[in-house]
């Protein structure tokens, strides 16, 4: 009889952990690289705000006759 020897695993996680993982790690960058993004628009949309505020105030009104 042939003597078979028991492997003992030392995965704690599973294949599909694994992915699962995976899926988890990606769905946190992408929610990460969505806030960064909106934020960089934010101020974008601040900064463009506030040169239209200041070209309103450089420019005279006309004066009527």
């Amino acid at each position: 009889m042939a003597v078979k020897r028991n492997r003992i695993s030392n995965n704690a996680i599973s294949p599909s952990s694994e992915q699962e993982m995976g899926r988890n790690e990606l769905a946190r960058t992408d929610a990460a690289i969505q806030s960064i993004a909106r934020l960089i628009g934010r101020q974008i949309a601040r900064e463009q705000f506030e040169r239209k505020a200041q070209k309103q105030q450089h420019v005279k009104p006309l004066s009527s006759p």
